[in-house]
């Protein structure tokens, strides 16, 4: 899991609360504690994946344009992440006369790509309207 993720989530919930669901980069950076450099970069990830808009000028922001029970975290976590169990470092040596050094590697990889299935079939299963309802319970 990258952060990312979490400033997606953030900023798609944070939307869909604010009046007029609209907000700019610095009005959302405040909220959530990060860079709005930071921020933007996501937010530009969001637009080109239709998750929301834009409105150019000094009273401009970016708009949720999604009905927020439509969205899930598994959409976001397909935008914003690889896998959030792989590693790109891997223990043994594949040359070496040892099944464990020599096959370990692999035997991890799909251990951590099952994983991850599993972890985005969860995440799958909640949208940010669910976000929204465990913070607002």
């Amino acid at each position: 899991m990258n952060s990312e993720f979490m400033i997606a989530v953030h900023c798609l919930t944070y939307l869909n609360h604010v009046s007029g669901n609209m907000a700019n980069s610095e009005e959302l950076a405040d909220n959530i504690c990060a860079n709005a450099a930071r921020i933007r970069k996501v937010m530009r990830m969001l637009k080109k994946n239709g998750l929301i808009s834009t409105k150019e000028g000094i009273n401009g922001g970016y708009i949720f344009k999604h009905n927020p029970k439509d969205v899930t975290l598994g959409d976001i976590y397909e935008l914003t992440s690889t896998s959030s169990l792989s590693s790109n470092w891997r223990s043994g040596d594949i040359d070496k006369d040892c099944t464990i050094s020599s096959g370990i590697g692999d035997v991890m990889t799909e251990i951590f790509i099952e994983g991850d299935k599993h972890y985005k079939l969860f995440l799958d299963k909640l949208s940010i309207q669910d976000v929204i309802d465990k913070l607002f319970k």
